[in-house]
């Protein structure tokens, strides 16, 4: 009994050790929750960000796939000479109606994928804000 009631330099260090052991494991904890709903958010933007991408590519292709311009070539055959020459001509075409709704479609989801992911983070930004006024 005379341990326990004493106030020996044994029985403080372990009640501090105690002590510090416990506000470690909280600001551990604290720290997991935090790093926990920073990779949740980075997730979701990455997310929102490659649909995004994916759907630009999706709607307006690829440069591979639209030919700026198309050569053709002409044989004109000359009856004096009996020679035949190749030409090259160029076509230019025009964006169709089809790429300029899928580019339109393409651009408001971007929009409306990025308005997402800014409420998502101004929702991040403000509850870490309270937090921090809570601790304060």
């Amino acid at each position: 009994m005379e341990l326990l009631e004493s106030n020996d330099p044994k029985s403080e260090l372990l009640k501090k050790s105690a002590r510090h052991r416990q506000e470690l494991e909280d600001e551990v904890k604290s720290i997991s929750d935090q790093t926990e709903k920073i990779v949740t958010n980075a997730l979701i933007i990455g997310g929102v960000l490659a649909l995004s991408y994916f759907a630009v590519r999706q709607f307006s292709g690829t440069k591979k796939r639209k030919p700026k311009s198309k050569v053709k070539k002409l044989k004109v055959v000359h009856e004096d000479n009996d020679e035949t020459e190749e030409t090259e001509t160029e076509e230019s075409f025009a964006p169709g109606i089809v790429a300029q709704i899928g580019t339109a479609i393409a651009s408001q989801a971007s929009v409306f994928l990025l308005n997402l992911a800014k409420e998502k983070l101004s929702e991040y930004l403000e509850s870490q804000a309270a937090k921090k006024g809570k601790d304060a």
